[in-house]
């Protein structure tokens, strides 16, 4: 991940949070809340230097928004960018990529736009050494701080350079994780990754192991026929998508963590399509990127409601990691005020809305069905097509 050229005065910024008072002043600063700011930089500014105030402050802001990807012991210790914590790999996830690279028997990898060094530091914990490049100085600043500051600056090595100028013939393996997103947004077309796809494929061939992280949502017609594809999701929440090689050419891969758990497929034809059943199943976003719904359908000997729609369905109860499963009490055309009805017969407060295949939008329908919630009841209904119908479908998860 590369980052944005930072302006020149942000380096000199940074810079000051490493030395003795600008460690001071995080510490200082530490767990202060929005709402005291103001007050805290008041104070503060009467002893320090204005300039690195804020910056301790902004760098306060945040090591609380990067908890929730590195962990509250980490991330205390930890510099970031706006842009690194956006955009750096969630803990969990860099780790579960470091123990297959550590599998392969990886000893010494380049990452490739290293961001602010969660790669490289999940790598390093495996025992591998990693030289870690990045193009923009503040960000090659903050990974060499946090190789520092975790105790891992003797297996993690940053250099500040441009990627396409790095000699890897010497590495094991390569991770590459090019920028997916630009001035205007998200970027989606693979060619105008920064640096594009084609040259972090190219370079991925030329050492014996490599993985190069892309967006979930890539084409599988983009995927290199000497590619394995992976999709990765954590907790159910889609985050990534891995390009590996040296591995096993044309697997396709769903993987689920915590665990982990893989699902592997199989090249199965489109499972087919059946009455709902007493059981619906909701595939996790993994197995759904993947194309790897089929697989689950044949595991709970179930087939889909429609043959557009990813959910499955099955008068038997299976348990799978690799999908929920709701029992259906009622299936009905759709119709709002129906839904209304049958809600407020039912004395239900709590109405999860999920959808596939439906233009409705969840908070509008729940906002229109139960304006004042008040029963005991607890419902989830499915906004979905079933034989080509606009449909709902209600039930409640399975314990």
């Amino acid at each position: 991940m590369n980052d944005p050229q930072a302006p020149p005065d942000a380096l000199d910024s940074f810079a000051a949070l490493l030395t003795d008072e600008g460690r001071a002043l995080l510490e200082e600063v530490h767990g202060t809340a929005p709402a005291d700011e103001l007050a805290v930089a008041t104070r503060l500014r009467r002893t320090h230097p204005p300039a690195l105030v804020s910056a301790a402050l902004a760098q306060a802001r945040l090591r609380q928004r990067a908890e929730a990807k590195f962990g509250a012991e980490d991330a205390r210790r930890m510099f970031f960018t706006p842009h690194g914590v956006e955009q750096s790999t969630r803990a969990s996830v860099a780790a579960y990529r470091a123990a297959r690279m550590k599998e392969l028997g990886v000893t010494c990898l380049a990452d490739l736009c290293c961001g602010i060094g969660g790669d490289a530091i999940a790598l390093a914990r495996q025992g591998i050494r990693v030289l870690a490049v990045d193009r923009d100085p503040v960000t090659a600043a903050a990974a060499r701080a946090n190789a520092r500051a975790l105790g891992l600056d003797e297996l993690i090595e940053v250099r500040e350079a441009d990627v396409k100028d790095v000699d890897v013939s010497a590495y094991d393996a390569v991770f590459a994780d090019p920028a997916r997103r630009g001035r205007g947004g998200r970027i989606f077309d693979p060619e105008a990754y920064s640096p594009p796809l084609s040259w972090a494929v190219a370079t991925a061939r030329t050492v014996p192991h490599a993985a190069v992280k892309i967006a979930p949502g890539i084409p599988h017609e983009a995927v290199p026929a000497q590619a394995e594809a992976e999709w990765i999701s954590d907790g159910g929440d889609v985050k990534e998508a891995v390009l590996w090689f040296g591995t096993e050419p044309a697997t396709v891969r769903a993987t689920l963590l915590p665990g982990p758990r893989t699902l592997r497929g199989r090249g199965l034809p489109d499972p087919a399509v059946r009455l709902v059943g007493r059981y619906l199943y909701e595939p996790d976003g993994a197995v759904v990127r993947a194309h790897l719904v089929a697989e689950v359908a044949e595991e709970l000997d179930g087939g889909l409601i429609d043959p557009t729609i990813a959910y499955v369905t099955a008068d038997e109860l299976r348990p799978t990691p690799y999908a929920t499963a709701y029992e259906i009490t009622d299936h009905l055309p759709f119709h709002v005020k129906r839904l209304k009805a049958l809600l407020r017969e039912r004395e239900v407060g709590t109405l999860t809305v999920k959808k596939r295949g439906s233009a409705v939008e969840p908070e509008e329908l729940r906002r229109k069905v139960l304006p004042r919630p008040h029963g005991r009841a607890a419902v989830t209904v499915f906004l979905t097509r079933v034989a080509g119908a606009p449909a709902m479908l209600l039930g409640h998860p399975v314990p």
